[in-house]
């Protein structure tokens, strides 16, 4: 079985059992091979899981990645971009809920995600950065109402993503936008999860609004009303 195949059946089984369920023996049951074919390819649990982990975190940013780029190409506003990104973000956590689940919902018992993992990571919250610096540069945030958060709250990375630390009254943005990440995900996770099922009529133009209130927060307004999802 080639390492595409493994990680196929891994995913089927993510669906069935979820990750803490997940095992080279079922791969290999559910696959119809013997488990030294899949040892051959994984050592152990937990290469597979690291590299389903990527997978997820590289499919995931690849699609805010090409809503974003579309959006550029079509000279939309850095808030219309936004909103491009995020739905995107959406529509692949819903078609891939398993894989959301994997590398945003519960930890998975005995799994500690190596090194290799951060970069494929770091690809979501880099598209979010973009647009930030894209509409600081434009002119199209508002001055933040609340004064900046005081010290620097950041790591070295967080700076080095963003590409520095803008000037007053920007200068805690990349602070901001962490929020707004947060938020996004947090959003996510009650949608994915049914949370707002029961609250909301139209859990899509919530989900829009939920992400132009965020917005409000680093100063760049998000235009609703466009009729699509």
């Amino acid at each position: 079985m080639e390492l595409s195949e493994i990680k196929a059946t891994a995913r089927q089984l993510l669906e069935k059992l979820g990750a803490g369920g997940l095992s080279l023996d079922a791969v290999a049951r559910e696959g119809g091979l013997p488990i030294a074919d899949v040892e051959a390819v994984f050592a152990h649990r937990d290469e597979l899981l690291t590299a389903l982990v990527i997978d997820a975190y590289n499919e995931s940013a690849a699609a805010m990645e090409q809503a974003d780029q579309a959006a550029r190409d079509a000279g939309a506003s850095a808030g219309a971009r936004l909103l491009a990104v995020t739905r995107a973000l959406r529509r692949w956590s819903f078609d891939n809920a398993a894989e959301f689940t994997l590398i945003y919902g519960s930890p998975v018992p005995g799994y500690h995600a190596p090194q290799d993992t951060v970069p494929p990571a770091s690809r979501t919250p880099a598209v979010l950065a973009a647009i930030v610096r894209s509409a600081l540069e434009a002119g199209e945030l508002t001055p933040p109402r609340r004064a900046p958060a005081g010290p620097p709250l950041l790591l070295p990375e967080a700076v080095e993503l963003f590409g520095g630390v803008p000037e007053a009254p920007f200068s805690d943005i990349i602070e901001r936008g962490i929020v707004l990440w947060s938020n996004l995900i947090g959003l996510l996770v009650f949608q994915v999860f049914s949370r707002t099922h029961d609250s909301v009529r139209d859990e899509s133009a919530f989900f829009d609004f939920a992400v132009a209130v965020a917005a409000e927060g680093i100063g760049l307004e998000v235009p609703l009303g466009d009729g699509t999802r």
